[in-house]
């Protein structure tokens, strides 16, 4: 256990202890998963007394929106870092894919986000949480309408479905691990076609079909 920190006093200063914790969070996160994170935990990881750790965080769920925030930040800015100034439906859907995949927070809590985490924290945090997704969302959909040929409000609804699409598919590859196995072929064949990424790109790739050919005359 560290010692308990000495008590912040400044905003810069608790601004610099909030992180604090959710680097200690962070790193809790990775090791226990969602279910085994424990706010006590996080308070002997972070060197502060519980106390102290619920005047920064009123419940565990505040701390994963904090982190969700934070990935989401991560997230974004590799996804978009480096696009190209124009790129093929496939290797857009890859891109999002596999830069989602990559970030150990981002999928695990966009999850239950909606369903767990949201329904658990303050107002206040709520509120200022969605203005950072939109924020974000936004700057992702000013890079895909560039790089894919979309208006403004066709990427912002690509992208939108592209959230939940990734939601959908987050279970795909939880099945056994089956390494080193003699699978026969068409047992496999099977299995390959259920994998995240396959499931992803090809409907993600349907998608944007359907949204270039949606002229918004049925809205």
């Amino acid at each position: 256990m560290s010692p308990e920190l000495n008590r912040a006093r400044t905003q810069d200063q608790k601004l610099f202890r909030r992180q604090q914790i959710l680097d200690a969070a962070q790193a809790h996160f990775k090791d226990v998963g969602y279910e085994a994170f424990s706010m006590a935990n996080l308070a002997k990881l972070s060197g502060v007394a519980k106390g102290t750790l619920y005047l920064y965080f009123t419940t565990r769920e505040e701390v994963f929106l904090a982190l969700y925030g934070q990935s989401l930040v991560r997230w974004s800015e590799a996804f978009i870092s480096g696009l190209p100034a124009a790129m093929h439906d496939r290797d857009y859907c890859q891109r999002l894919h596999s830069t989602a995949m990559a970030d150990e927070g981002f999928v695990p809590l966009l999850v239950r986000l909606e369903h767990i985490i949201e329904h658990n924290v303050s107002f206040a945090r709520l509120i200022e949480s969605k203005r950072l997704f939109a924020k974000r969302l936004g700057h992702v959909a000013e890079a895909s309408a560039t790089v894919l040929g979309l208006t403004q409000t066709q990427a912002q609804a690509l992208v939108k479905a592209m959230g939940v699409l990734l939601v959908g598919v987050s279970g795909a590859d939880q099945g056994p691990n089956l390494q080193g196995e003699s699978v026969p072929h068409d047992v496999q064949e099977f299995i390959d076609g259920f994998a995240s990424e396959k499931l992803f790109v090809t409907n993600a790739c349907f998608i944007i079909r359907g949204i270039r050919a949606d002229d918004g005359s049925t809205a």
